[in-house]
């Protein structure tokens, strides 16, 4: 297996595995190496580190992720948890509770909690102003 680091034509950055360079050559030629990002098939090699053997090679490298990603997450989580701390949550009662603040029927608040597609899509109709509350990845694994 190979890993080549790539770029697309709108300087999306990734990584994919090949089985060898020539695999990686037919299966470009052929314009099925696509950006996960947007999509784009007008993808080619970056610049990448040499792959250097070390006498201690039964070691394994430990991932620290990329900072930016590190920072997004956290500032995620960070307001996540100032939602869920201040708001109050009201369950599968969300779209309900919060058309009722919209229109004045109740005091003005901060709610969470869950709202169907249909829901979501009638509460825009009613121009009522929400957001959704972001989840951080770690919290599907």
């Amino acid at each position: 297996m190979i890993q080549y680091s790539l770029v697309c034509d709108n300087d999306h950055k990734f990584d994919a595995w090949f089985r060898n360079a020539e695999a990686y050559d037919e299966q470009s030629a052929r314009g099925i190496v696509t950006c996960p990002i947007c999509n784009s098939d007008k993808v080619g090699k970056g610049l990448m580190a040499p792959s250097v053997s070390r006498a201690n090679s039964d070691k394994v490298a430990l991932s620290i992720g990329h900072p930016q990603q590190n920072q997004l997450r956290e500032a995620l989580r960070a307001l996540r948890n100032k939602v869920t701390a201040e708001a109050d949550y009201v369950g599968d009662k969300f779209a309900d509770e919060a058309r009722k603040i919209h229109f004045k029927e109740a005091d003005a608040r901060g709610i969470y909690g869950e709202a169907t597609r249909e829901e979501v899509a009638s509460l825009l109709e009613d121009g009522v102003d929400f957001m959704p509350l972001p989840s951080v990845p770690e919290e599907h694994n």
